[in-house]
């Protein structure tokens, strides 16, 4: 199940995509091959592989994804497949870059909001890897909570959107929020989107959406995803 929270929560979901055309980008660049006296070691251009990310969470971080075109979703789509293979070589290794790991992982979720099949599971089984070598990983589990809070398991992210948001990630009062408002509890919903407010008063963006729970008007809808 995915969860879609309407009326007020669907403009901020729309806010939070870009506007821009969907950039095109040379996934050649990617992927290093250097030689080492044990044979061929295959690194990524991390701060490539984040422009890339950062440019799809713009568009799919959320369900659905917000695109100008469907061009720019067909390419979108294109370029999750091949980092997702590309992120296997680096990541299947005895003890890969943790920071590779969530990346993989987060790259995965948005797969799956681009209905690209055997993202959840993909993703799902990464971010549990990651979190059993490093549990306290900030970025980690609020990725992990995220994702499941997108994908209807509201009740099971919020451990984990607790545990990030001890670590001092903001966005995950945010999300508790959400996650809050899906599992009916508009009390410690308003509580966490406050808390959020707190930590990032320059978002105004969710002065609206705590008005609109304060009042009672957002209405909630559970769609098969």
């Amino acid at each position: 199940m995915r969860n879609f929270l309407l009326a007020l929560i669907a403009l901020f979901v729309a806010a939070s995509a870009s506007a821009r055309e969907y950039g095109n980008y040379d996934r050649k660049r990617l992927l290093t091959v250097s030689e080492t006296p044990s044979g061929k070691k295959y690194g990524f251009d991390g701060a490539y592989l984040d422009l890339m990310l950062n440019d799809l969470s713009a568009h799919a971080r959320n369900y659905p994804p917000q695109f100008d075109t469907p061009r720019d979703k067909q390419r979108a789509t294109e370029d999750v497949k091949a980092l997702s293979g590309m992120l296997d070589i680096v990541i299947n290794v005895p003890a890969p870059n943790p920071e590779l790991l969530v990346r993989a992982a987060y790259l995965n979720s948005i797969g799956h909001n681009l209905d690209i099949a055997g993202s959840a599971d993909k993703a799902a089984a990464i971010f549990q890897r990651l979190l059993a070598a490093s549990p306290a990983h900030p970025q980690g589990n609020y990725r992990y909570g995220s994702f499941l809070a997108g994908a209807g398991q509201a009740k099971e992210a919020l451990p984990y959107l607790e545990k990030a948001l001890a670590a001092g990630v903001a966005d995950a009062a945010y999300t508790m929020g959400m996650a809050y408002l899906t599992l009916g509890d508009k009390g410690r919903a308003l509580h966490s989107l406050e808390d959020y407010k707190r930590r990032q008063p320059g978002d105004t963006r969710v002065d609206k959406l705590i008005d609109a729970v304060r009042n009672g008007t957002i209405e909630i809808k559970r769609t098969p995803g």
